[in-house]
């Protein structure tokens, strides 16, 4: 479990194929590993991975084909968001956050606002229907509140601290994200569907 409170931004030094995935080595930036062990959970950019080795600041992740079929920015020379697991003892600054994705959402506006920047994503249909207006959604492993929603089109304003810690300053119209929607909606519907 993670929080969607980015930690790091790191990048993706290499990817190498393995079997039908790959293995990413990233270099985890500011992150810490000093208590990184192998087996341990790390987010990248809102992709839970196992971390399979470490050398210095840099660690490695296997990620299956199923895995890249379902997200993005996943590729060598990539920055990506970076979070450790969570521990029972930590505070939870976004919300409840498993880095399994849900789908890719591909940005449609990113204009000023003020200070903030307004960011606009359509979202997959399977997806849209688990954003609601004041919920909470991740994007690229980043926990953020959603503003408003238009059928499969949501609003989000980012603050000038989100966009200097994460990743999502680099995003363009057309740039493809990773959504995972909060869990609770999703164990909702399922609640309801088995009545």
């Amino acid at each position: 479990m993670f929080s969607g409170i980015v930690a790091s931004i790191g990048k993706i030094v290499r990817a190498e194929p393995v079997d039908k995935g790959l293995r990413l080595a990233i270099d985890a930036g500011s992150l810490d590993l000093s208590d990184v062990l192998l087996g341990d959970s790390i987010a990248v950019s809102g992709v839970c991975l196992t971390v399979v080795g470490i050398e210095g600041n840099v660690f490695q992740v296997d990620v299956s084909r199923e895995t890249l079929d379902c997200t993005c920015t996943l590729e060598a020379g990539s920055e990506v968001n970076l979070e450790k697991a969570l521990r029972l003892s930590d505070r939870l600054g976004g919300h409840l956050v498993s880095g399994h994705v849900d789908g890719v959402g591909e940005v449609v506006s990113f204009d000023q606002a003020g200070e903030c920047m307004h960011l606009a994503i359509r979202s997959p249909k399977p997806v849209s229907k688990f954003i609601a207006t004041k919920g909470s959604v991740t994007v690229n492993g980043v926990s953020l509140t959603v503003n408003a929603v238009e059928g499969d089109l949501f609003h989000i304003n980012l603050i000038p601290h989100t966009l200097a810690m994460t990743n999502l300053k680099q995003i363009v119209p057309g740039s493809r994200v990773n959504l995972e929607a909060d869990m609770l909606a999703r164990y909702v519907e399922r609640i309801l569907e088995a009545r």
